[in-house]
């Protein structure tokens, strides 16, 4: 069956001045312009025709973060009481883990993070997967145009309503400045908490316990680096994240053994994550990331079992302590 023209969209809308120029962006999210056929595979994947508004922006980029980020609700989220935050759109393809097809893409919030099934998740918000923004197809059906939601893992999952289209939903973002301190505030905040904060009583024991007293200069150096790339201290699927989960698995392998996966998860909240705020540290965590990136390291033979628990490889380790310890981030 034929599919409709998809009509016109953004009408005197400057596109060119949507997107923040940003490394991370580019290396996590942003894919070649979709063609056509990337279009209607990544339609068929996920089972719903993305809206025209939805193409034509990718189509200017395709996928990254926004200068604007925020968009007004009329009632309160886990975000905050009169908005909610978007950090980066994904694209229209398979090739980066972000976009829409990638691996972490709209299909994995539902399947493993067990968002509702109610359209397409593109936008990501800064709580690492906390809380989300979706197509919602519920009211139009796969082929119609879709509302715009937010939807709240923290709440229950409850879904808000923001705008009745996707092109309404862009033109109505706002810079975060209309809500909270300035981003160049809010980094040189988060430069200033992993340059100094203390280490809570467990990692400061972690690090006492490692050979080598330059881990903790190593580990702040690490988390430097992230807030520079991201303006914030936050752990992702990124991979200075993957640095950093790797630094504490060696930390808390050190002290005893790693028997399998699920104890690791439940050693790691209280070292970095999920610490006072008096102390250096993330806040929030989240679990499957942490958990995608422990069985890509196994299945990398990066991981492996010795003396009845888990082990990073030799040729591994090398490498890691030579990144952390040496300062070589370049490459992460």
């Amino acid at each position: 069956m034929t599919q409709p023209i998809r009509p016109p969209c953004f009408d005197g809308f400057d596109l060119a001045a949507f997107w923040a120029d940003s490394d991370y962006a580019r290396r996590e999210y942003t894919e070649p312009p979709p063609t056509p056929q990337a279009i209607a595979a990544v339609e068929a994947e996920l089972g719903y025709r993305l809206p025209a508004s939805y193409v034509a922006l990718m189509q200017r980029q395709n996928g990254g973060t926004p200068i604007n980020r925020c968009f007004p609700t009329g009632q309160p989220t886990s975000w905050a009481e009169d908005h909610v935050a978007i950090s980066a759109f994904k694209g229209i393809g398979f090739q980066k883990q972000w976009s829409l097809c990638g691996g972490l893409g709209s299909r994995f919030k539902i399947e493993e993070w067990e968002y509702p099934d109610i359209g397409v998740y593109f936008g990501d918000c800064p709580s690492a997967g906390h809380d989300m923004i979706a197509l919602d197809y519920r009211a139009c059906g796969p082929a119609g145009e879709p509302a715009v939601v937010h939807v709240d893992q923290e709440g229950d999952y409850r879904i808000t309503p923001l705008a009745p289209d996707f092109e309404t939903f862009v033109r109505g973002l706002v810079h975060e400045s209309a809500y909270e301190d300035d981003p160049e505030d809010v980094k040189r905040d988060a430069l200033v908490h992993v340059r100094a904060a203390p280490f809570n009583t467990r990692l400061q024991k972690l690090c006492d316990q490692w050979p080598d007293p330059r881990m903790p200069s190593a580990i702040r150096r690490l988390a430097e680096a992230i807030v520079e790339d991201k303006g914030y201290f936050a752990l992702h699927a990124d991979a200075r994240s993957h640095l950093m989960y790797a630094a504490q698995f060696l930390l808390l392998s050190h002290s005893r053994p790693v028997r399998s996966m699920e104890g690791f998860l439940q050693s790691y909240p209280g070292v970095i994550a999920m610490v006072g705020s008096a102390h250096f540290g993330t806040g929030g965590w989240a679990p499957a990331f942490v958990e995608d990136w422990f069985q890509a390291r196994i299945t990398a033979s990066e991981l492996v079992q010795a003396d009845g628990g888990w082990r990073f490889s030799p040729n591994f380790s090398a490498a890691l302590l030579r990144q952390l310890l040496d300062g070589d981030l370049a490459s992460a």
